[in-house]
């Protein structure tokens, strides 16, 4: 007798994720993986361009140093933090071009991007759409099973960037 069963919903198995916080001056990235409901943190740091360097230079600084944290670390999908209306629009330029590089990066790199808002990724990991800084770091640590939050604090972002796509992926597969 043959029955029809239907097979359970199971979470993505693997994911590689390259987190970016974009940024003129320091860029954070924090690559993480998550195997079924376990999530890792592989690693973080920061991009720093001089303020110094002509703008052409610093962008070009920063595609070549996410060229090699691509290729070293060969995640499978980009989430970015998008550009939010700034009070200080010099600012909100400046992470506007560091966006536009990243992108062009993980275009070039053939890898898909998800971009979130500052308060979608502050409630993602902390519960709290209006988390500061101390939380989301304090929060991006317990969540890894880290001892301390990765420094400088774009870097645990960029790993918070992470942990709120790793999260949510299974909620896009199921709508």
């Amino acid at each position: 007798m043959h029955r029809d069963v239907k097979a359970p919903f199971y979470p993505l198995v693997h994911m590689f994720v390259l987190g970016i916080d974009p940024g003129l001056t320091r860029t954070g990235y924090g690559v993480a993986t998550r195997r079924g409901g376990t999530m890792t943190a592989v690693a973080a740091g920061a991009i720093r361009t001089s303020a110094e360097d002509a703008l052409e230079v610093r962008l070009a600084t920063l595609a070549r140093e996410l060229r090699m944290v691509i290729a070293e670390h060969r995640p499978t999908a980009v989430a970015l933090e998008t550009v939010f209306t700034n009070r200080n629009r010099q600012t909100a330029m400046s992470v506007g071009r560091a966006s536009g590089v990243a992108l062009l990066v993980a275009g070039e790199a053939g890898l898909p991007v998800t971009e979130y808002t500052p308060t979608a990724i502050k409630l993602a990991v902390t519960g709290s759409g209006s988390a500061d800084k101390a939380a989301m770091q304090k929060m991006v640590a317990k969540r890894y099973g880290l001892k301390e939050a990765p420094r400088p604090a774009d870097a645990a972002d960029a790993l918070g960037i992470a942990l709120c796509h790793l999260q949510s992926i299974d909620l896009r597969r199921s709508s």
